[in-house]
């Protein structure tokens, strides 16, 4: 079973699990601020589960690469979309600042 390394968690899931349902099930803040409140609930449309993973996780689907490729985000960087994520492998996940966690240093404590 995939290992999930956020916030100082560990957390066990099965293989092909949703990040963002995972993350939210375990009681972890996967989101900045109001972005807990105001949120597209997971449909890859409003961009603020965006996180940064190291590990093994599927390729970016169109929703994820789509939301990623307008402001505040940016093809550049390289997050993707909590909500478009299943594990496949043990990771790394780090949540930056910014309603969008767009910005390019990490969350320091949780909101």
């Amino acid at each position: 079973m995939p290992i999930i390394n956020f916030q100082g968690q560990k957390i066990l899931c099965k293989i092909g699990e949703n990040l963002r349902k995972i993350l939210l099930k375990n009681d972890l803040n996967l989101y900045n601020g109001k972005a807990k409140y105001i949120n597209c609930m997971g449909i890859g449309s409003c961009g603020t589960c965006a996180v940064q993973i190291e590990g093994e996780v599927n390729a970016p689907n169109w929703k994820d690469k789509a939301r990623r490729s307008f402001p505040p985000h940016s093809r550049d960087r390289d997050l993707r979309l909590a909500c478009q994520t299943e594990v496949l492998g043990d990771i790394t996940v780090t949540k930056y600042d910014g309603f969008w966690g767009h910005k390019t240093h990490k969350k320091l404590k949780d909101n």
